[in-house]
């Protein structure tokens, strides 16, 4: 059995997620419903939980803040964030690998939450998810078998699908293979123009582009690596590239 805590203003919204737990996830134990961020931060101290939902959107405190509350040290539990934000802020929850559940919340979405929380545990994407939706800079929480790595976006000169897997290409020369397929990233960089699906296999970050050839069926230079381009996709990208 794992112990969570559900912070959340409205009350409804608490007791529904609680109900829904009870139902379809028995080895969660609820041990507190806490209306807000400072209620929700003795409660932690108080009870030592595995696992707190934690709504965003709350008065006075942001739950975001939920960590500044807490030394590095203190930190021994995960956080599954629990909002109604639209879908341009969910891609900074997509981006920082971070656990979310959207309101209202589904069967499906909580079960798997909870599945991933079992599986992995990591602090660190907690921040990269302040600095995603408040900052300009943007990082990508890139998943492997035992660890979550993070770059920033626009380090990343392509993406090459590797079978089920993905590698990940860096300015610096660095190849980063991580657990997720190419379509996964394709789908959380839907909406960043940076970043366009040129070929089954590949989909590149367009600043990075220095060159195309037309020769073998149409290459892309992107940093010291050639790429293929599909021909169907050629008149796309050159109107992006402008």
């Amino acid at each position: 059995m794992y112990k969570a805590i559900i912070i959340d203003d409205e009350q409804m919204a608490r007791t529904l997620l609680d109900g829904m737990l009870a139902e379809y996830c028995p080895n969660i134990e609820v041990v507190d419903l806490c209306n807000d961020l400072p209620c929700g931060v003795k409660s932690i101290r108080k009870n030592k939980p595995d696992l707190v939902f934690l709504d965003i959107e709350m008065p006075g405190h942001s739950g975001l803040e939920l960590l500044d509350f807490f030394d590095e040290n203190e930190v021994n539990f995960s956080i599954i964030f629990v909002t109604a934000y639209n879908r341009y802020a969910i891609q900074a929850f997509k981006l920082s690998a971070v656990d979310y559940l959207l309101k209202p919340i589904e069967s499906k979405d909580l079960i798997d939450a909870i599945s991933h929380f079992e599986k992995q545990k990591e602090k660190k994407q907690y921040q990269i998810l302040k600095e995603n939706l408040f900052s300009t800079t943007k990082k990508i929480g890139l998943n492997n078998v035992s660890s979550i790595n993070y770059v920033e976006l626009d380090s990343i000169l392509f993406f090459q699908a590797d079978g089920s897997y993905t590698k990940v290409i860096l300015q610096d020369g660095k190849t980063i293979l991580t657990s997720k397929s190419l379509k996964h990233f394709e789908n959380i960089l839907l909406d960043n123009p940076d970043f366009y699906r040129c070929h089954k296999s590949y989909m590149v970050n367009i600043k990075h582009i220095s060159e195309y050839i037309k020769s073998d069926g149409g290459l892309l230079k992107v940093g010291g690596f050639e790429v293929g381009i599909s021909t169907e996709k050629i008149a796309i990208l050159l109107d992006k590239l402008g």
